[in-house]
């Protein structure tokens, strides 16, 4: 059986940035992560740009350098690779982590790998920063599990010449539109409420509002979802139910982190807010030794933690490791805390 001083389950870029602050208090860390590494970023939109400049999605003090503005999905995956061989990271990629487990003072993490099956590694402490990827906020109407509907968007090509609808209120749905709609699709959007979400990027409002008002793109705003069919997507405006004919349908109403991992060892999890019970400060849970970090801090709310600020996490559970006080927080830039 393997044995390290922290076990951090989840390779994004805030599971990365722990184990390079564990690296360097001089502890054994190991990172277990189901898929590839940052896998939530090779998921996103093919052409995709960030929100955040790149140095505020840098790790270990290692320049994000790019030429443009902002950095793209393709800029993020090659910077986090670089940064796993930098550190010299230890990594297991496609073993995916099955339960945590307590054994008096440390902790058993069973996984199962791809390619050698089970697995068992003992672990002084634990970090739980699994993102929330794997878990779409469904609509839970009829329909939604047809073939051609679809709640991840990668690029916009096998809607050329085809009648599609987009269902949400928030980047994902705008830029997705969009990307539909320049690569030739008939696009709707509807959405629940009477306009886009707050935290619209800058750059994408204004494409979006000139689209719908020349009529490129159309919309139904304060309209639900009722059901899906093969051929269409019916939605009620108030009293009024209409059935938009769509070959294709994207929904894009975001993700909530899994949870079942910290359940099954016994913290608790807000059912409201859908935050595990930890400290705020040293992101400690309920459990001794038991972590989390990035996004799963926020519950259901994915919007109050980023790369920018989850980044830091691994500081604050390194401090509380080796006894010290937690540094503070840094503040997030003003476009996202809003």
């Amino acid at each position: 059986m393997d044995s390290v001083d922290l076990l951090i389950v989840g390779g994004g870029p805030c599971g990365l940035a722990a184990a390079i602050s564990a690296q360097r208090a001089g502890l054994k860390p190991l990172v277990v992560e189901g898929d590839v590494v940052v896998s939530t970023i090779a998921r996103y939109p093919t052409y995709v740009k960030f929100f955040s400049t790149a140095e505020k999605l840098s790790l270990g003090g290692v320049p994000f350098v790019v030429a443009a503005d902002k950095p793209s999905r393709r800029d993020a995956l090659a910077y986090y690779r670089s940064i796993v061989r930098h550190f010299e990271i230890s990594l297991r990629q496609y073993e995916r982590v099955t339960a945590i487990e307590r054994d008096g003072s440390d902790f058993i993490v069973r996984s199962e790998s791809r390619t050698l099956g089970p697995r068992t590694t003992r672990a002084s402490a634990v970090v739980v920063a699994t993102g929330y990827f794997g878990s779409p906020n469904r609509l839970n109407v009829p329909g939604e599990e047809l073939p051609h509907v679809s709640h991840v968007y990668r690029e916009g090509h096998e809607a050329f010449d085809q009648q599609v609808v987009v269902v949400g209120g928030g980047n994902s749905a705008a830029e997705a539109a969009l990307d539909l709609w320049r690569s030739g699709g008939r696009v709707t959007l509807v959405h629940f409420g009477p306009t886009f979400d707050k935290k619209i990027k800058p750059w994408v409002l204004p494409d979006f509002v000139n689209r719908e008002k020349e009529g490129s793109i159309d919309t139904r705003w304060n309209s639900r979802v009722i059901s899906i069919e093969r051929d269409a997507v019916r939605i009620a405006t108030g009293e009024e139910v209409e059935r938009l004919p769509a070959s294709l349908a994207y929904i894009m109403t975001g993700f909530a982190p899994n949870m079942d991992l910290l359940r099954a060892v016994g913290v608790p999890i807000d059912p409201i807010t859908g935050i595990p019970h930890h400290d705020a400060e040293t992101l400690e849970t309920s459990v001794p030794g038991l972590f989390i970090a990035g996004v799963v801090v926020a519950g259901f709310d994915a919007n109050k933690v980023f790369i920018e600020n989850g980044r830091f996490h691994g500081d604050r559970i390194v401090a509380r490791l080796l006894g010290r006080p937690a540094p503070e927080a840094p503040r997030l830039s003003p476009e996202l805390d809003r």
